[in-house]
């Protein structure tokens, strides 16, 4: 796991932003902090920050040239295949100097050129230089677990792991409104958009061929997905099947010449990873956070009944919301474009403490957008089913915008959740899905930006944008639908971001045994009655597990990273909201937001209904800290 950053030059120009290719290396030092080292030879500068995994030795240090040096590589990332790969070269007449998995990929794409990448199992961001051709050739993964960043234009390309890398390199740094907007609706910016015009998210399963005078963005790999391919085997087969497929997953994934550990929610998917890796490994770490404080989002009772009939040695760093909070500030100062997932706090402290006993860890990432484990996929499948009870809901959708809403107890949660479905069910397929993936509607956001902001918003751009995110969903809907969205959309720009960017802060590996592109085609071919139906969410899982947890997790409401964002508005942070961030002085000299809008806002969140108006806010507190530290 690594940073990488990179120019390649068309002309003069172009060139003299290789002079910052070593600054952009070492804005990414958190990413890799065991060696740094770059190249330049006036067409192509490449950077590379190194976190050691396998073959620790300077052998696998890059960028790493092959023995005629032609050809160069600099890579982030993690190949699980890579032994298979190697028997497989070495009888083509590969010799190999180190036993890195780096160099048999630079020896594979030397071999195979973009093709190669079919063979690959694993997850990265790379960029394969031919020094005879001139040709630069960088790519992402297929499900998009690693970042890349990329700006095109007439003198130069710029590649890098994080925006901080992009920035070094001297960019324009107008706007984008249509970004801004979208992201005060889903806390985060979806690619390929950035908070930035001139800088784009390369898509998982792109890559981008350059030759001299010439560039292209294309795809590799999409996820294979048709309804008319759903599997014919029975359930019990289907349950073996991904039974195979998951322990395959997790046993490549156990790989490395540094300690590895699991982390430990106590919910089902960090559970089965868990159980399925103490099986390969013995003495297997597993890691847990707990909430002192915030006892009914404590899971750590559930993370040890696993642990102990797992048989793993066990951690929990138990927190308060004084821990919780102390992390606020070094988060923000972190974060190089608007990112407003709050859970992220939690997922920086997990990362952190594990970092002390772990360089790898193993997560559940990605069962809830291939299985269908959120609360809006089981609210989809009531309104695609039906029924006198959702027609009760829906003619009562006056009394639940009257009735009060908060997160602060079950009852007026549970108002908030009714009022939330009541709107959503009135929608097309496509809107309901895009109220429910976010915490704000169009309407509310049209408010909230300033007189002088509307006129750089371009409403037609947008919704293109929309449309190209929700284009996968159909008029006549099925659950399937939406994990496909959910996949490119809510997984790869907000769960896959959350974590690469918190764990790399720290210096920590995390492995996504769900999201083997083997496991991941296999999901898609599942019937839905397969992963959900009324009474359960993630069936397939839940079942095919049962057997190796503790009784008490087979489905059980699913809880989350939750943080006590409007306790500490409320308190530690009202200052920084009322005088600082959000105050009226600020928001007439910035002149994007309308004060009496923020106002407004203000007023909700102090009152006795702040509904989820504290997830606004905080949208609004990380983009007015991003704002002060990369525009003023």
């Amino acid at each position: 796991m690594c940073g990488i950053t990179g120019v390649y030059a068309f002309n003069m120009v172009g060139r003299v932003s290789m002079i910052n290719v070593t600054n952009a290396t070492m804005a990414l030092e958190k990413r890799g902090p065991d060696f740094q080292n770059v190249y330049n030879d006036q067409v192509v500068a490449m950077g590379h920050r190194r976190l050691s995994i396998i073959d620790t030795s300077a052998d696998g240090n890059q960028p790493m040239w092959d023995t005629s040096g032609k050809f160069c590589l600099i890579f982030n990332g993690e190949i699980y295949n890579y032994k298979d790969l190697r028997t497989y070269l070495e009888a083509s007449g590969s010799s190999f100097k180190s036993q890195s998995d780096t160099e048999v990929l630079l020896q594979l794409l030397i071999t195979g050129g973009q093709e190669a990448l079919n063979k690959v199992n694993g997850f990265f961001a790379l960029a394969f230089y031919n020094l005879e051709e001139k040709s630069l050739f960088i790519a992402r993964d297929r499900i998009g677990i690693k970042p890349l960043y990329y700006l095109i234009d007439e003198d130069r390309v710029l590649f890098g792991s994080e925006m901080k890398a992009i920035i070094q390199y001297g960019i324009n740094k107008d706007i984008d409104y249509t970004a801004i907007y979208t992201y005060l609706q889903l806390n985060y910016i979806p690619a390929p958009a950035t908070i930035f015009k001139s800088v784009k998210k390369l898509l998982p399963g792109h890559c981008i061929v350059i030759k001299p005078g010439e560039v292209k963005v294309e795809s590799y790999y999409q996820i294979p997905f048709s309804k008319s391919d759903y599997t014919k085997e029975s359930y019990e087969d289907q349950q073996m099947k991904l039974k195979d497929l998951l322990e395959a997953s997790v046993q490549k994934r156990l790989v490395a010449d540094v300690p590895l550990g699991s982390f430990l929610s106590g919910g089902i998917d960090s559970s089965v990873i868990a159980a399925l890796a103490k099986r390969h490994k013995p003495d297997l770490h597993t890691f847990s956070i707990g909430y002192k404080d915030e006892k009914f989002f404590d899971e750590t009772n559930y993370a040890r009944a696993v642990a102990k009939k797992i048989g793993s040695e066990h951690t929990v760093f138990s927190l308060s919301n004084q821990d919780l909070y102390n992390e606020v500030h070094n988060i923000l100062d972190y974060i190089d474009e608007p990112f407003a997932d709050s859970s992220a706090i939690a997922v920086y402290i997990l990362s952190r403490e594990t970092r002390k006993h772990a360089t790898v860890a193993l997560s559940g990432d990605g069962a809830d957008e291939l299985f269908a484990g959120y609360n809006k996929h089981a609210a989809f499948l009531r309104v695609i089913n039906g029924g006198s009870a959702m027609k009760t809901v829906g003619a009562l959708s006056t009394l639940w915008s009257l009735l009060p809403k908060s997160r602060n107890n079950a009852l007026t949660n549970k108002f908030r959740q009714l009022h939330r479905f009541s709107q959503g069910m009135k929608l097309n397929a496509k809107d309901r899905y895009w109220q429910w993936a976010g915490f704000a509607n169009e309407n509310e956001i049209n408010k909230l930006f300033s007189a002088k902001s509307r006129k750089g918003f371009d409403r037609d751009s947008y919704l293109q944008f929309k449309n190209q995110l929700t284009g996968h969903i159909p008029k006549n809907e099925n659950v399937n639908d939406l994990l496909y969205t959910d996949m490119q959309l809510v997984l790869a720009d907000d769960m896959l971001t959350k974590v690469d960017r918190m764990s790399m802060a720290n210096g920590l590996e995390v492995r996504v045994p769900f999201l083997d592109h083997e496991l991941v085609e296999y999901a898609f071919r599942l019937p839905v009655k397969s992963k959900i139906n009324p009474t359960i969410r993630k069936r397939i899982v839940q079942d095919t597990f049962k057997d190796i947890l503790p009784e008490e997790l087979y489905n059980r409401p699913k809880k989350g990273f939750e943080v006590p964002l409007l306790k500490w508005f409320r308190r530690e942070m009202k200052s920084m909201i009322q005088d600082d961030l959000l105050s009226d002085s600020f928001i007439n000299e910035q002149e994007i937001f309308d004060v009496r809008e923020i106002r407004k806002l203000k007023k909700k969140l102090f009152s006795s209904n702040p509904g989820d108006v504290h997830a606004r806010i905080w949208g609004l507190i990380v983009f007015q800290s991003w704002w002060k530290k990369n525009i003023i």
